[in-house]
């Protein structure tokens, strides 16, 4: 499995995934910059994304949804603030209404992506920072660690074909 380990810190307000590729830094990188590629692991299996805008550059958007299996559309979006190409990528992430604007009533976090050279690939951590621990607790309860897991888990096979 992908997905080395997980870590809840409500101390920091952090949730942290770790995950290690046989892939090197800049094919692990197209798994964030190409549109296309992003949307095949961005979502658990079950909930695929469709990305509708892709702009990874700082103050950038990139807006999505993903498809339930019952068809139900979730919105999402991230607001880039930072890149450095092939190496670290940080946005805001949050929810969306239809349209795809920001849901002022839903959670956001901060994620901040560093990707390493290790021996034979690709350590990839994410980091979400959350506002507060009802929030982090909150994203928790909705299946976050659940979905990141299957989601980033899908990646091996993205690398391989």
């Amino acid at each position: 499995m992908t997905v080395t380990s997980v870590d809840k810190d409500l101390d920091n307000l952090t949730l942290t995934l770790i995950a290690d590729f046989s892939a090197p830094v800049e094919r692990v990188w197209q798994l964030w910059a190409d549109p296309r590629q992003l949307e095949r692991w961005w979502g658990p299996p079950t909930y695929p994304a469709t990305v509708e805008q892709h702009d990874l550059t700082p103050g950038g958007d990139v807006t999505y949804f993903m498809t339930s299996p019952e068809g139900e559309k979730h919105y999402g979006w991230w607001r880039v603030t930072s890149v450095t190409s092939p190496t670290s990528l940080e946005f805001t992430d949050g929810f969306a209404d239809q349209d795809g604007k920001p849901s002022p009533d839903q959670p956001t976090m901060n994620v901040r992506v560093q990707l390493t050279e290790r021996e034979g690939g690709t350590r990839m951590e994410m980091r979400s920072t959350f506002d507060s621990r009802e929030q982090m607790e909150q994203m928790v309860n909705m299946g976050m660690v659940e979905g990141l897991q299957e989601a980033v888990g899908q990646i091996d096979g993205i690398l391989a074909a």
